[in-house]
């Protein structure tokens, strides 16, 4: 099974139900706000995360932001971070995550 497929059963929500909370989630979630969530889907380019106490809120954390060290969190794993940008146009809250978050 290849590693960055897309998860099923994992509680992810459904996209309409992403796009019909947006406003919502941006209310809940404004820029500096801290998170915690699940890792529910990996891709080369980060990883997803389903937002803890938001309904319908998805995370993006990108590998821009994470040090060349480390490696992405795996499936099911528990993060920690910031929002630090709203993606309007897929309804995505991006987020920096606290173990990324470090001195150069």
């Amino acid at each position: 099974m290849d590693e960055f497929r897309w998860p099923a059963g994992l509680g992810v929500p459904p996209s309409d139900a992403v796009r019909q909370s947006w406003v919502e989630t941006v209310a809940a979630l404004p820029v500096g706000t801290r998170v915690v969530g699940e890792v529910i889907g990996r891709q080369r380019f980060g990883v997803f995360i389903r937002i803890d106490g938001v309904s319908n809120a998805v995370g993006l954390a990108e590998i821009g932001s994470m040090p060349h060290d480390l490696e992405l969190p795996a499936m099911g794993a528990e993060v920690a971070g910031r929002v630090i940008w709203h993606a309007d146009h897929n309804c995505q809250v991006k987020i920096k995550l606290v173990e990324w978050d470090r001195p150069a």
